[in-house]
């Protein structure tokens, strides 16, 4: 027999409120959003038995100070484990074994121009490393790449490192992260030396974009951009720089709250609200054919 836990809205705002105070990288932004979903809260705005419900109204608004996309009440079908980030996890590992380990797609196209797309997300290191690393092995040798992020919703910075490693010929600083946590910053830099054949710093490269394009894969995208290493190719980016954990706050409720914040060495900034900003704007579903163009259209020349 199934046990259902009856859905205490109350008690999963307390719990978001305190999650939200403690570990939010905005502090006062925190404290303007506690009072909002209190108030909402006394007002009967969350008085629903709906988990799926529950979730959508909170994340409206969590997000409605500052747009913060990474900032979420997400609703999980399946009951999650209450340990700190399982939720994410175990969807996560269902998407990575069902994606060849995040690169689903390997394919040479005319005149030397390799595509590896990476999707659905960029997945933990201690996971992916083996599979992104014989992806882009097996790509190492094209005359041009298109890397493809129209399908990536985002991931783990480490991993971003891990590919930029073999897009580069160097140990390079790809980004910063502020956190919250002791307000300190770490240095996300490139691998001086990568599993397998690298592609290079030099052949060119393009990255494919679209509105969907999220979280770690946008760095990806802007790191390799501000680097002027890669021409990013399609729609600008949904537009989020916080990296997050996720707490369960019900059985079907997880609370995703960012704790840090990106910072670029090359603009000083991120694509936090903006997006990224393509050098080639068109269409996502015409990024690919305009990327291969521009790719034979350079070798020719």
């Amino acid at each position: 027999m199934t046990t259902v836990t009856k859905l205490l809205p109350a008690a999963a705002i307390d719990e978001t409120v305190r999650l939200l105070t403690g570990h939010y990288v905005f502090p006062e932004v925190a404290d303007q959003l506690a009072g909002l979903l209190r108030g909402r809260l006394a007002q009967g705005a969350y008085d629903v038995d709906d988990a799926s419900e529950l979730a959508r109204l909170v994340t409206a608004d969590l997000q409605s100070v500052n747009g913060d996309r990474h900032l979420r009440l997400k609703h999980h079908a399946d009951p999650v484990s209450p340990e700190q980030g399982a939720a994410t996890l175990d969807s996560m590992r269902r998407d990575f074994d069902s994606s060849l380990g995040g690169a689903p797609r390997v394919q040479l196209l005319d005149g030397g121009v390799a595509v590896v797309e990476l999707a659905p997300m960029l997945f933990p290191l201690d996971w992916a490393a083996a599979p992104l690393g014989a992806a882009l092995t097996l790509a190492s040798r094209a005359e041009a790449l298109i890397v493809d992020l129209r399908s990536n919703r985002g991931g783990d910075p480490d991993t971003v490192a891990f590919v930029c490693g073999y897009l580069l010929d160097e140990r390079t600083h790809l980004n910063s992260m502020y956190w919250r946590d002791g307000e300190r910053s770490e240095q996300s830099w490139s691998l001086p030396h990568v599993p397998g054949e690298r592609f290079g710093g030099s052949k060119p490269l393009y990255v494919l974009s679209s509105a969907s394009s999220f979280s770690a894969a946008e760095e990806l995208a802007y790191d390799l951009q501000q680097l002027g290493r890669a021409v990013v190719v399609g729609e600008p980016t949904r537009g989020g720089a916080h990296p997050c954990k996720g707490w369960t706050v019900h059985p079907h409720l997880e609370a995703t709250i960012p704790g840090g914040r990106a910072i670029n060495p090359v603009s000083g900034t991120n694509w936090e609200g903006i997006g990224v900003q393509p050098d080639i704007p068109c269409a996502a579903a015409d990024a690919l054919d305009r990327a291969h163009a521009l790719a034979l259209a350079r070798l020719a020349g």
